[in-house]
């Protein structure tokens, strides 16, 4: 199994990037796909990108397309979500989460259903 950590959050004005990395302990790390969440104060938690295990495949939720990049380094066990442009809608806490088994097709990555182990959250706050 995996123990998500998230770090990177803060405080940034519209327009603004920042880099959320999350740390996953666990050796097989590498045999685990993996996605971003998001919760914005009385919102449902939101779907935000996924990689896949290999980190070839790469899915993104269609309001931060083109803003939002996700890699993964897993000789270091950590994924990451680049965070370019930001908008005051995309304050949310940020979660990471890791998918054992998933079918490679966004519908799948998307669905928060599918993934077994998650982080805490950082908080990101995007000012206007």
């Amino acid at each position: 199994q995996v123990q998500p950590v998230e770090s990177g959050g803060g405080l940034v004005q519209a327009g603004g990037s920042l880099s959320l990395s999350c740390a996953a302990s666990g050796r097989t790390f590498s045999g685990y796909a993996m996605g971003w969440f998001r919760q914005a104060p009385g919102k449902e938690r939101e779907w935000v990108a996924s990689i896949s295990a290999l980190g070839d495949s790469r899915y993104y939720e269609r309001s931060v397309k083109g803003r939002f990049t996700i890699s993964r380094d897993n000789a270091k066990t950590t994924v990451y979500l680049q965070m370019n442009s930001l908008k005051p809608e995309d304050t949310a806490v940020y979660y990471c989460a890791a998918a054992s088994k998933i079918w490679p097709a966004v519908e799948y990555y998307s669905n928060s259903r599918y993934y077994d182990y998650w982080g805490q959250g950082t908080q990101v706050t995007v000012s206007s």
